[in-house]
């Protein structure tokens, strides 16, 4: 049987490019260890130059201004796969800055706090939290210490009042420049009050419990800032190989991941280029699997049924002509849809699906609050988005599968400190096990049309929108 594949238009070779112009960046797989010194000789042989190599996984990331050097090194020994990382758009005229994360949607002021004894100023606003029962969860345990939450984002800004206490900066990072770690804190910070993306996840996710702003799932456990998105808003193959195993090897217990990887939607088997890129990091996210590491990702915010084909129109996302292309059971979004990878979708204030979120049943492992400003909450100001840390030292609201992941991630810290001899497979199997099983709504119409706006598979399991069902902080803790 056929699978539906990439369907590539007829024009779709590169442009010709001038012998100036800018390397493009590749990523090239070969054997691990050893081996790969001579998957490098075949690099340069091929008019490549050698970035960074991933001897753990066979993976070198190299440079050619030579727009037919994947095709070319290909056929060089000890080299299995090879592709474009950003499908040539560095050999194109500049495109503007990628949109795509989530947009701070208004701040937060304590104010006259409503707050009552023992909450946190801003916590009447976090309908989240009892959502997933995270407030009674930290009567009995606020997290241990000895467990670290790695962002894989924007970067956690490193004096917020709410973080600073949590963040380790001896285990943070940045990924953002080729997939090259500089410790730096200039480098894994967020570069300005724009890059809020990461904060916001690191807030969620272990915001103390110190009498200020808000107050994260699992306020106790440490926090690790792994930026590997650069300045631009894309995250590349080679950035996320790179925090990944930045994770695996720096006792990193669990990894959020609020994005998908550029350029593509979704990485399809039937382009050489696109498959290099998706087994470079396949190969990463196992290789911290393979290091008990738990990786958590968003399930996207493009409504799409991920377990039937999808009509991508947006693809590659930085730049070129965009195809338009069914992506079939041959592609996947990363890293959310490889193996093992905790996948979440959305639900807002009325634990519905929210009206963003992608699902699809098997394409979603659990559910948490990412928020839905159509679906409002019994709090002071009715917002339905979540209420999060923000660079500056402030607090905003977002809303997306970005702050739906984080709730989780948050969940996974609490199971990893609740039984530190659990190994990743049992946590991740006990988060689904414990989740709370929602129902398929019935007529899920957000948009008051009248008609469906997306069909949930799975009836009273839920499984369709929900997964194995809505995260359970207090019965992680139990």
């Amino acid at each position: 049987m056929l699978a539906l594949g990439l369907l590539v238009p007829a024009t779709t070779a590169p442009p010709a490019v001038a012998a100036e112009a800018a390397p493009a960046h590749f990523v090239v797989l070969g054997p691990t260890g050893d081996g790969l010194r001579q998957t490098e000789d075949s690099v340069r042989t091929a008019g490549g130059a050698v970035v960074r190599s991933w001897p753990q996984i066979g993976v070198v990331v190299a440079t050619s201004p030579d727009p037919g050097f994947a095709a070319v090194v290909r056929t060089r020994p000890a080299v299995d796969q090879a592709g474009a990382s950003r499908d040539l758009a560095e050999q194109l005229p500049p495109t503007p800055p990628n949109s795509r994360l989530e947009p701070l949607e208004g701040t937060a002021e304590p104010g006259a706090s409503t707050a009552a004894v023992g909450e946190e100023p801003l916590e009447p606003e976090q309908w989240d939290l009892p959502l997933i029962k995270a407030d009674q969860a930290h009567a009995r345990s606020l997290g241990s210490p000895d467990v670290t939450v790695g962002v894989l984002d924007y970067g956690i800004d490193p004096e917020h009042p709410d973080l600073k206490q949590n963040l380790d900066p001896a285990k943070s990072v940045s990924c953002a420049q080729e997939g090259v770690p500089d410790t730096d804190v200039e480098a894994w910070a967020p570069a300005d009050d724009t890059q809020a993306h990461g904060t916001h996840v690191a807030g969620t996710i272990a915001a103390a419990r110190n009498g200020i702003g808000v107050a994260g799932v699992a306020p106790g456990v440490r926090l690790a800032s792994v930026r590997v998105i650069d300045d631009d808003g894309f995250i590349y193959p080679e950035y996320a190989v790179c925090g990944f195993l930045w994770a695996a090897e720096h006792d990193i217990d669990v990894t959020n991941n609020s994005y998908f990887v550029d350029p593509w939607y979704l990485w399809c088997e039937g382009d050489p280029d696109q498959r290099a890129g998706a087994e470079a990091v396949r190969r990463a996210v196992a290789y911290a699997a393979g290091h008990d590491v738990v990786t958590v990702a968003a399930a996207g915010n493009s409504g799409w049924d991920l377990s039937q084909p999808v009509h991508d129109t947006n693809s590659p996302n930085n730049g070129g002509p965009v195809q338009d292309r069914w992506a079939g059971h041959d592609c996947a979004a990363l890293p959310g849809e490889l193996p093992g990878v905790v996948t979440t979708s959305s639900v807002g204030a009325d634990a519905v699906k929210s009206y963003f979120s992608n699902y699809g049943l098997g394409s979603t492992t659990v559910t948490a609050p990412g928020g839905d400003a159509k679906q409002l909450p019994p709090t002071p100001s009715a917002n339905g988005r979540i209420l999060s840390s923000v660079p500056g030292g402030g607090w905003g609201w977002m809303q997306g599968t970005s702050m739906a992941a984080p709730h989780a991630a948050g969940v996974v810290a609490l199971l990893r400190s609740t039984h530190p001899e659990w190994s990743a497979p049992q946590v991740t199997g006990a988060l689904a096990g414990q989740a709370d099983a929602l129902p398929c709504p019935t007529g899920y119409d957000p948009d008051g049309d009248g008609k469906p706006d997306a069909v949930c598979q799975g009836g009273a399991t839920g499984a369709g929108f929900y997964g194995a069902g809505l995260v359970d902080a207090l019965d992680a803790v139990g």
